[in-house]
């Protein structure tokens, strides 16, 4: 069983799915860090710190994504597939600023905590939109 989920490749959106969760707490975990340094120790405002440490944590999530998590791909020039999964991480972003905004400035919600919330609402965002768009077979015409 640990080496169907962890190691064999997979067309199961089921296993796509426990993978996912792995790789994008790992990024999650980066992201988490990374925003947490720039805006603690070097005082950049932490929106602005997150949209680095978002693109960072991006950048690992698609490594991973295309290394384990899906089988399948969809385009064969990894540029094309990264500059898609790319804009597909800058409407994620998107919506991640939005959510940190909306918790910290209107909820008053530790902007660390509003991450956490953010980054949970956005994973479903990302896993779906980048498992249809991206990393799924080419329907053959009939």
């Amino acid at each position: 069983m640990f080496k169907n989920i962890f190691i064999l490749k997979s067309d199961k959106t089921s296993i796509h799915l426990v993978r996912a969760i792995f790789a994008s707490n790992l990024a999650f975990a980066v992201d988490f860090g990374l925003l947490a340094l720039l805006t603690e120790v070097f005082s950049i405002h932490y929106l602005f710190s997150n949209i680095i440490s978002f693109i960072t944590g991006t950048t690992l999530c698609y490594i991973l994504n295309t290394l384990w998590v899906f089988s399948e791909r969809r385009f064969k020039r990894r540029h094309f597939e990264y500059l898609i999964f790319i804009i597909l991480g800058v409407i994620g972003v998107g919506l991640n600023e939005l959510l940190i905004w909306f918790f910290t400035e209107n909820i008053h919600i530790h902007y660390l905590i509003s991450k956490i919330i953010a980054g949970s609402a956005v994973f479903f965002f990302n896993f779906f939109t980048r498992k249809y768009v991206l990393f799924h077979k080419k329907m053959k015409p009939s």
